[in-house]
């Protein structure tokens, strides 16, 4: 078992805002691409900040978005889409779309609307 699994999400979250806004994005950007990955409100989210969760247990707790499959590309030269631990996926899948947001990609593009449309028709 990776350490992160046991890690409490609230000891990273800071580090993900710190990231963000040194690049220009919000806490509120943070909130809605992790709304969008792992289906938690505003207040489920912060009940895990407030409770410590660990990630294995707000993975457990989440809703993962149908399309989170849509997440491709490499976080720290791991590609996500061939990490085949299913949390240690859905971690990195975090990790990216903060890294893609750090980046400056628009939020349309974050969220991967219109993704699944496209795939659908190849």
């Amino acid at each position: 078992m990776s350490r992160i699994f046991t890690t409490s999400f609230a000891s990273v979250y800071p580090h993900y805002v710190t990231k963000l806004e040194r690049k220009g994005r919000t806490v509120a950007e943070l909130h809605e691409v992790i709304g969008w990955l792992t289906g938690l409100d505003e207040e489920e989210l912060a009940g895990h900040l407030e409770a410590g969760t660990t990630f294995e247990d707000l993975f457990a707790a989440a809703r993962l978005n149908p399309h989170a499959t849509l997440i491709t590309g490499s976080v720290c030269g791991v590609k996500v889409q061939e990490v085949q631990d299913p949390l240690m996926r859905q971690i990195r899948y975090l990790d990216k779309l903060v890294d893609e947001l750090a980046r400056g990609r628009p939020m349309a593009t974050v969220l991967r609307v219109g993704q699944d449309v496209a795939q659908a028709s190849e």
